[in-house]
Formats: structure tokens, C-alpha cells, sequence
């Protein structure tokens, strides 16, 4: 073992000045294991030191939330006495170097941290980001992480409903791996994380401890480098089939009255669930770790205590009891083992083979932790693009556009998940804008989507974070749901950086303005940062995982067409293509402006549009986004498997911009009559115009250009068979 030093402090991740700062706390030098609680504790994974002064500039509240940033998840009123509890969190270092285990374990901690708070999960979702497809690493990535995803989830019986996967060079060596799950609660029955009940004993539960994941939280507290494949051991190893049996036992446990407080054992393992239970309840917490279940010989209080290993949680029971508790997880093959008991020190004090290993003041632990104003610069507003001439034509572009990596039929990937286990799946993933997943027994139902535009971000990283919070509440609309608030999970370069701080910065302030012109607060959440392969970053990702209710579920629409109806565009139309997918696909650049973002024009049109659809007046809906309105026609067409004629013809508008533009704010909406609807708009002061009709086989325009349906379809399914040489 390593002598403790500046050296050492360094190696584990701290600061000459965060080790003089131990050194003041403690009156001493820290022993071995006290200077790993202090590093993974005062990681940037675990104390948000870059981030937390500008994510408290976030909106967090409203009637319906009960319980925002600070707990496992977040919580929402849904109605009915119910609750929603739901979180998105990153697993992007682990994913990278081991992408089955990564993306996996990933899965399995969201999951924890949603039913730890006493809520059955209902529903998975992800957010993935890859590299360039034509790298040999990307294609083992993207293939192992799809894997990882879907073995976990599909084991575990809570389906996968939606997500969403975009390729870009800037993701070569960080791709990211997003996971959001969503749970179900009464409301009266919400378990939180603050410990209480001065010498209540202190619980263990689940799988045994082992040397996985040592670590880890420093992990993803720092860039990678040429090194980084020899970091395997740092990764979780997870399995799904412990963490069903762990669900159902804590569930049980949760309907008996026994739990004090209860927290699992994410990143940093038992250091954070003991720290951040006694610390949350002003309490001490006495560790004995000769009685914590292992899995390998001879593990030293060290690496007791920053294992991440899997599947595990610390509970603080009622001692009274603790007999039935431990029947509970007897029965469910489960380990179950007194580890402790809370006192009135305010310390977490460890213990092994009868030496103190650890002896720690908790508050100066935590409110000393480091906190940074790191300096930062804006991102220079990018001049407009101007008028750009269209080389190729509007069926070639569109066809080019439907089959590249960012459009391409997800069908490879959503095939390897279980979207209907459990029965409740209303709208499985490319059936409609938002997934939508019914409460069992209920007519009510939730919708579900994550999103987001890196390189709108990029750009402008204000108009990009508002973006991608008003793309989620579009999505939810679109399926007629009421959005109710959101979770985010901020990916990010290196913040010492003051270009890379910048973006951070104009991305918060984005999607506070669109929190609050939407009244969609945000009530957890993630933040990931140096995802930066040897100075190269990725494009800033402020991805967006939004929730919305639907009082009934069969109110709900999908975007596939049917034979027969007038397709009507409301959202005004300026043709704007900077950054758009056509310009990168079609031209090769990437460049201008984003489409700029009207938070007032989203709201009244995303409103009129939600109305329609619950008055029974919408038979399919589609937001207007990557690839603009003549590729959500498209996606209408081939969900429905169904043409349209569109008579609408470009007015004052280059013919590529206006197919291809992707102004924001903007649905396209199936009805069987169009004229009562568009007299609704009109007296709602909204924009919407009839854009064609629905029928046929080919999608035809104005000018008698036509593409066929089945061509359309073909094209779009393309990329990911042959890429993965499925035959």
C-alpha cells in the first residue's frame, strides 16, 4: 500500500489544494482509506464541483412536483394519489471501455435509483451517441452497448420503449451511453434516502462485494488517454437476474414498514449510499465491514469501501423488524447482513479486522466539499448561413437523408429490446413521437422521450438547450400527453476548459428560459464531464429525457398515416438550414446558425396541437425535426405504409429549404377534416396551413415529383443490416 502523500492525493484524482484541504479537516494525514472516501466523495461524478452553481439557476418546482434534484429521482403528481419517480443517468467511460458491461450496468443503476425511492419500474429508455460509422471501433461500441442495453432490461422484465442514436466524429472516443427509467409509486409510499433513529442498524443487501468497479467514480471524473483500454478493471460487472430478485425483495420490504431510509450503492459504492445517508439525516454512521458479504479473499477496507460492484443497496431498518426483513431477503436468495448502526457523532467511522480504518467528520465532508466558479467564455453567436444552392434535387436529398446513420430505421437496435414486457406498452419505439406506456389497472398512462440536437448545441449553446427541452415537449404533445416536467443528463468536455465552461453555461440558460416558458421544471438529473479522448472533446450533449400524462391512454396518437385524410403543417416555415441534417448530408458542411427557438411560439402551437388531439380531431401526429417537414412526411408515410399527395408548394422559399429546413415549433397533423381544424388555428392565432392528402403508394409533391413508399422504406432500412452484416 502506498504511502499517503501530495503524490498519492494526485493519483487518486485531488488537487494539491483539495489534499491541503483533507489535511485541514482531518488535523492529520489521512489514512489510505479516508484519502479514497475523500477523492471519489469529492470526484466531479459525485460533488458536481464544476457544475452545481449553475445547476441551481435551474427551474425545479411546480404543484405536481414533489420531489426534485437532491433525492435518488425525481418525483411527479400524476394523478389518481400516484406517482411518477424517474432519472436519467450517464454510464459513458465504462461504455466506452467495455461497452457490454457499461452499457449494462448503466441499465441496472438507473433502475436502482428509481425503485430504492419505493416505485415498480415501468419503463427504460436510453440516449445514445456513437462515433463515425465507418471506424471499426465504432461498429464493436455501438454493437456491445445495443447488447449490454438490451440483456440487462430484457432480464430484468421492464421494457425498453424508446431512446434515440446519432453518430458523430467528435463521439469517437467518448461515445455516450444515456439511461432514464421511469417508475410507478403511491404517493403515500415514497422511500427517501436520510438516515435517522440514533444505534437503528445499518443493513447490507443484494450481491456480494467484489474488486469491480474500484474507482470508477474517479474514472469518469477525467479525460481519456492512449491508456485507457488498460482501465477494464474499473468497470462493473452486472447481473439482471440479481437485480429482479433485489426489486421485487425491495418492494416487498417497502410494504412492511420496516425501512428507516434506504439508498443503493451506485458510484463509489458504500462510501456514498453510508455518507450520503447519514449526511442527508445529520447523523453518524458506524461501518463494520468484517460483515459485509464478499465475494473475494482477502479485500481490504479500501476496496470494501469503493467497490461499485452491482446489484446491492443500504438500508436503515426499524430493529423491530429486522427479523422480518431478513426473512424477506432469505427468501428472495438474497444477502442480507447488519453491517452497522446510525450514531450521534456526525462521523462515518469504518472498522476492519478491529482497526479504525476511517474516522471522519461528515458535514466538513460534504459542505467543504470543493465548489468551482470555473471561469468561462460564451460561444460566439456563428454568422448565418445565407443562401446555399441545392446540387442534387429534392428526391435524391430526400432519399440520402432517410438512409443516413442519424435517420436510418432503428429497427436493428429497438428489435434486441423487449418493449412489451408487462403488457402496458401503448406506443412501442418509431410508433409515435413519445413512447407511451399505460399504468397497469389504470386508464392513464404516461408518455416518455428523450432528446436532443448536439450540434444545434454546438452552435448556440442557449438556442441548443432550449431546443432540446422544447423537442421533448413537442414529442409528448404530439402523442396528445400533457408534458409535466424533465430530467437531463449533462454531457460535456473538459470544464477547465473556459470554451468547453461556456458551453455548459449557455446550454443551462437555454433550458431554464424553455423550462419556464413551458412550465416543465426540471427534478433530476446528471451531470458528465471530460468526456475528452486526449484533448479532443465531444460535441456539448445537454440530452433531455421529458414525461408527460395522459388522463386516458386510448386518447393517444401515433404518427403512421392512413388512406383518406388532409395532412395539415402548423408552425411557421422560414426554410432555415443552418445546421440542419441536409446541409451536413447533402453539402458536407457544418455551419450557420441553429433554427432559432420561439418558446412563445411553442407553447401556443404545441397547445392548439395537444387540444386537437384530445378533442378526438387528429388521427396522426408528427413534430417537425432533424431533416425538416419533408422527412416527417416521410417517417408518416412509412410508419403508415401509406403515400400522400402534397399540394402545398414552397412560396418565397428555395424549394430545398423549405422541405428540408428545420424551423422549430412545427407538427404535421392527419384529420379527416381539415377545414374545421384550420379554422381552430385560426382562431387560436396559429400558424397552420393544408399540406396535402393522405393515399396512394408514392409520396408525390406539387411540382409531380413522386418516390414510392416501398422505395422510401427501403432506403431507410439499409444502414444498420449492412453495417452489422445481418443477412
Amino acid at each position: 500500500m502506498k504511502p499517503v502523500n501530495q503524490a498519492l492525493a494526485a493519483e487518486f484524482g485531488l488537487s494539491a489544494d483539495e489534499y491541503q484541504r483533507v489535511l485541514d479537516i482531518m488535523g492529520r494525514t489521512p489514512s489510505f482509506t479516508e484519502l479514497g472516501v475523500f477523492s471519489v466523495m469529492w470526484s466531479e461524478h459525485c460533488s458536481y464541483k464544476s457544475s452545481r452553481v449553475w445547476l441551481k439557476t435551474l427551474p425545479t418546482k411546480a404543484a405536481w412536483v414533489i420531489h426534485g434534484p437532491g433525492e435518488n429521482a425525481g418525483v411527479v403528481d400524476i394523478g389518481e394519489g400516484l406517482a411518477a419517480i424517474f432519472k436519467m443517468e450517464s454510464h459513458n467511460h465504462p461504455s466506452f471501455i467495455e461497452p457490454y458491461q457499461g452499457a449494462a450496468t448503466g441499465v441496472g443503476g438507473i433502475l436502482r435509483d428509481v425503485f430504492t425511492m419505493g416505485a415498480r419500474p415501468i419503463a427504460n429508455l436510453n440516449a445514445l451517441r456513437f462515433g463515425d460509422p465507418k471506424l471499426a471501433k465504432t461498429k464493436s461500441v455501438v454493437d456491445g452497448c445495443v447488447r449490454g442495453i438490451g440483456g440487462y432490461g430484457n432480464c430484468v422484465g421492464v421494457p425498453t420503449v424508446g431512446g434515440e442514436v446519432n453518430f458523430h466524429p467528435s463521439y469517437n472516443g467518448n461515445p455516450l451511453v444515456n439511461a432514464m427509467t421511469v417508475g410507478i409509486a403511491d404517493q403515500d409510499k415514497i422511500f427517501l434516502s436520510a438516515a435517522a433513529g440514533i444505534g437503528n442498524p445499518v443493513v447490507y443487501v443484494g450481491s456480494k462485494t467484489g474488486r469491480d468497479g474500484i474507482h470508477g467514480a474517479t474514472m469518469a471524473s477525467t479525460e481519456f488517454d492512449a491508456d485507457s483500454e488498460s482501465k477494464r478493471p474499473t468497470v462493473q460487472v452486472g447481473d439482471p437476474f440479481v437485480e429482479k430478485l433485489l426489486i421485487e425483495a425491495c418492494l416487498e420490504l417497502m410494504a412492511t414498514d420496516a425501512i428507516v431510509a434506504i439508498q443503493d450503492m451506485g458510484a463509489a459504492g458504500l462510501t456514498s449510499s453510508s455518507v450520503e445517508m447519514a449526511g442527508k439525516g445529520g447523523v453518524g454512521i458506524e461501518l463494520i465491514l468484517d460483515d459485509v458479504p464478499q465475494r473475494e479473499p482477502n479485500m481490504s477496507a479500501y476496496e470494501m469501501m469503493l467497490s461499485e460492484s452491482q446489484e446491492r443497496m443500504l438500508i436503515v431498518i426499524d430493529p423491530a423488524r429486522e427479523d422480518i426483513a431478513r426473512a424477506i431477503f432469505d427468501k428472495w436468495d438474497l444477502d442480507f447482513a447488519v453491517i452497522g448502526h446510525i450514531t450521534d457523532t456526525g462521523r462515518i467511522v469504518v472498522k476492519h479486522k478491529g482497526v479504525v480504518e476511517a474516522d471522519i467528520p461528515l458535514d466538513p465532508l460534504a459542505e467543504q466539499a470543493p465548489l468551482y466558479e470555473r471561469p468561462w467564455v460564451a460561444t460566439p453567436k456563428p454568422a448565418p448561413l445565407g443562401d446555399v444552392t441545392d446540387p442534387v434535387g429534392i428526391a435524391p436529398a430526400l432519399l440520402k437523408l432517410i438512409g443516413c446513420p442519424d435517420l436510418a430505421s432503428r429497427a436493428w437496435i429497438t428489435d434486441q429490446y423487449d418493449s412489451t414486457v408487462g403488457g402496458q406498452t401503448v406506443k412501442r419505439p418509431g410508433a409515435a413521437d413519445a413512447a407511451v406506456v399505460r399504468i397497469e389497472g389504470r386508464k392513464r398512462a404516461l408518455a416518455i422521450t428523450t432528446d436532443c440536437t448536439p450540434r444545434y448545441v454546438q452552435a448556440d449553446p442557449e438556442m441548443g438547450g432550449a431546443q432540446a427541452v422544447a423537442e421533448t415537449w413537442r414529442n409528448i404533445t404530439a402523442v396528445g400527453a400533457l408534458p409535466l416536467a424533465i430530467t437531463d443528463n449533462m454531457n460535456f468536455g473538459n470544464p477547465q476548459k473556459p470554451e468547453i465552461m461556456g458551453q455548459f453555461v449557455g446550454a443551462i440558460k437555454g433550458m431554464a428560459a424553455a423550462c419556464i416558458a413551458l412550465d416543465y421544471p426540471v427534478v433530476s438529473g446528471n451531470v458528465s464531464l471530460y468526456n475528452e479522448t486526449e484533448g479532443k472533446g465531444i460535441l456539448p450533449t445537454p440530452a433531455i429525457g421529458g414525461l408527460g400524462v395522459l388522463e386516458d391512454a386510448a386518447h393517444a396518437v401515433g404518427l403512421g398515416l392512413k388512406p383518406g385524410l388532409s395532412l395539415v403543417l402548423v408552425g411557421e416555415t422560414q426554410g432555415e438550414l443552418g445546421q440542419s441534417l441536409w446541409l451536413r448530408e447533402i453539402l458536407g458542411r457544418e455551419e450557420g446558425a441553429p433554427p432559432p427557438v420561439d418558446l412563445a411560439a411553442e407553447r401556443r402551437n404545441g397547445d392548439f396541437v395537444r387540444g386537437q388531439i384530445l378533442a378526438g380531431k387528429v388521427a396522426a401526429c408528427h413534430d417537425v425535426a432533424d431533416g425538416g417537414l419533408l422527412v416527417a412526411v416521410a417517417e408518416m408515410a412509412m410508419a403508415g405504409d401509406v403515400g400522400a399527395t402534397l399540394t402545398a408548394a414552397p412560396s418565397g422559399v428555395a424549394a430545398h429549404a423549405y422541405w428540408f429546413g428545420e424551423d422549430q415549433a412545427r407538427y404535421v397533423i392527419a384529420t379527416a377534416d381539415a377545414e374545421a381544424l384550420l379554422a381552430a388555428a385560426t382562431k387560436a392565432g396559429v400558424p397552420a396551413i393544408l399540406l396535402g392528402h393522405s393515399g396512394g403508394s408514392g409520396l408525390t409533391l406539387a411540382d409531380g415529383t413522386t418516390i414510392s413508399v416501398a422505395e422510401l422504406v427501403r432506403e431507410n432500412a439499409r444502414f444498420f443490416p449492412e453495417w452489422m452484416d445481418v443477412p
